[in-house]
């Protein structure tokens, strides 16, 4: 991973990992004040319950007729009487207590009024230990449930994370590949006009520099085609066109020949059946790069001595090659920008992107059929 990846992965962990965090804690923070009240409620209401266990015994000892009155007492629980005017009676409590004593950390408190005054009793104190065995309980739940969580949590950030830099490694490998195809594309041109000039200098005789100046041309013809192609690529939205009704019989042979030289340097056998008069609306730059893009794919992926033949009817303009053909699960990506099928003879993925876009621009109908070292077929369809 590079180190602005990582960095971006890192930066979006602590942030995701961060918030989630705050609002992890929040929502648990709310669940466990309210199980925690649930159980302090719950043990409120056995309070009740053994105040009115005890009422019912104050009746009793009420209505009891014996010379002797035994309180009620309970292990778990304290309790005290107290008159109207809010005075001790009795009481279980080891301490003092009063009517206005509040719970605390440790313990509940529970005041009932009693009527009629059972023995003369108007309020009854009834209190307990808080059970924290429960709050416990649910503390250590709460504990092994953030841990999970967090490990959870942390194991999909990391996912997410990954997917939210994928775009930017991709676009990142993406660029490297330019740059890597652009530095080959650009470098075998310029290092063929440079060498073959040195060797007319060297010769310095006009039969010698034959094949050094079609070397020239081939390379020339290269680069011019590459700076094309990447204004194109840049600038299309930015670019006028003007569209005219353009002779495209015409056009077709004369970038045939512009082509001759590298059917000749590769000695491809070239056919073609060119229906004269075709005219088609269309900007005659895109027009160009249509042509010349499909007719440079169809010379540089063919092979050694091939055969490449050109159609071209008022229905139709059909490239076929005898190359070395594309996969059948590469033929849906063709068209995407910097995909190649093959990348053994370099190239910017950009040739049938081109081609397609203008496809598209001029609604005609691109299809490309192809077989795996045996030829590619190229079809623009001008009308549906």
């Amino acid at each position: 991973m590079l180190r602005s990846e990582r960095r971006s992965l890192i930066r979006f962990l602590s942030i995701y990992l961060i918030s989630t965090f705050v609002l992890f804690s929040l929502a648990i923070f709310i669940f466990y004040n309210s199980a925690r009240d649930h159980i302090i409620n719950s043990q409120k209401k056995a309070i009740e319950v053994e105040a009115e266990h005890l009422k019912s015994k104050l009746r009793e000892l009420h209505q009891s007729s014996s010379d002797v009155l035994i309180y009620p007492r309970s292990k778990e629980y304290k309790s005290a009487i107290f008159d109207l005017d809010k005075k001790l009676i009795f009481s279980t409590f080891k301490k003092d207590v009063t009517t206005d004593i509040k719970d605390d950390d440790s313990t509940l408190y529970r005041l009932f009024n009693i009527k009629p005054y059972y023995l003369g009793t108007a309020y009854l104190l009834v209190s307990k230990k808080i059970d924290k065995a429960p709050i416990i309980l649910l503390q250590k739940n709460i504990a092994i449930f953030m841990i999970i969580g967090g490990l959870l949590f942390l194991v999909l950030g990391i996912f997410l994370g990954k997917l939210f830099i994928k775009p930017m490694k991709e676009a990142m490998e993406e660029k490297n590949r330019f740059i890597q195809d652009a530095t080959h594309e650009l470098n075998t041109p310029i290092s063929t006009i440079l060498t073959n000039i040195e060797l007319i200098e060297t010769l310095n005789r006009a039969k010698d520099a034959k094949t050094e100046l079609k070397r020239i041309e081939i390379a020339s013809k290269t680069l011019s085609r590459i700076y094309e192609d990447l204004t194109y690529i840049n600038f299309n939205s930015k670019i006028y066109k003007n569209i005219e009704n353009i002779n495209i019989s015409k056009l077709l042979k004369e970038r045939i020949l512009y082509f001759k030289s590298f059917l000749e340097a590769r000695e491809i056998k070239f056919k073609s059946e060119i229906e004269d008069g075709v005219y088609i609306k269309i900007d005659r730059n895109d027009a160009i790069r249509l042509i010349d893009n499909i007719l440079s794919n169809a010379i540089k992926y063919n092979i050694q001595n091939g055969s490449l033949k050109v159609t071209l009817t008022k229905e139709y303009f059909i490239v076929e090659d005898s190359g070395i053909g594309i996969k059948k699960k590469d033929l849906s990506k063709l068209t995407e920008r910097f995909k190649r099928a093959n990348s053994s003879e370099g190239g910017f993925g950009l040739g049938l992107n081109i081609v397609n876009e203008i496809v598209k621009n001029y609604n005609f109908k691109l299809e490309i059929k192809s077989t795996l070292d045996i030829g590619t077929k190229v079809i623009i369809k001008w009308k549906e």
